[in-house]
């Protein structure tokens, strides 16, 4: 089951939505594991807080493919094929403001197949 979420960027109203799909989304798109992406990019964003010290464009640029592919998910026809060109749509696009965001959206959706896994299994164990 899919959540979506609507939030706010530079004024614009952008859907963003987290399935089982988007691992294998971003894969595809960016040969790389979502998982260990946005761990190390929390990680990141923690440190930056406690540190005071600014991000580094790695973590910037993984934020960004992160939230254009859980965009692109919500909305495909509107959301173009590059994330430059989706970027471009944007005057302001602050990680302080959407990754929260973003890892709650992403949270209720492991939550949410967490679940599905122990309905399957319970009634399987019959």
């Amino acid at each position: 089951m899919a959540i979506k979420k609507t939030i706010t960027v530079d004024g614009i109203e952008v859907p963003f939505k987290a399935s089982a799909a988007v691992p294998r989304l971003y894969r595809l798109k960016f040969r790389r594991d979502i998982y260990r992406d946005f761990s190390e990019l929390q990680s990141n964003v923690q440190a930056e807080y406690e540190e005071s010290s600014a991000l580094d464009i790695e973590s910037l640029e993984v934020f960004e493919n992160i939230a254009y592919i859980m965009a692109k998910h919500a909305d495909p026809e509107n959301v173009p094929d590059n994330p430059d060109d989706w970027l471009e749509r944007f005057n302001t696009f602050s990680i302080y403001e959407m990754l929260p965001q973003l890892i709650e959206l992403w949270g209720l959706n492991v939550e949410t197949q967490a679940e599905s896994k122990k309905n399957i299994a319970k009634l399987t164990a019959r």
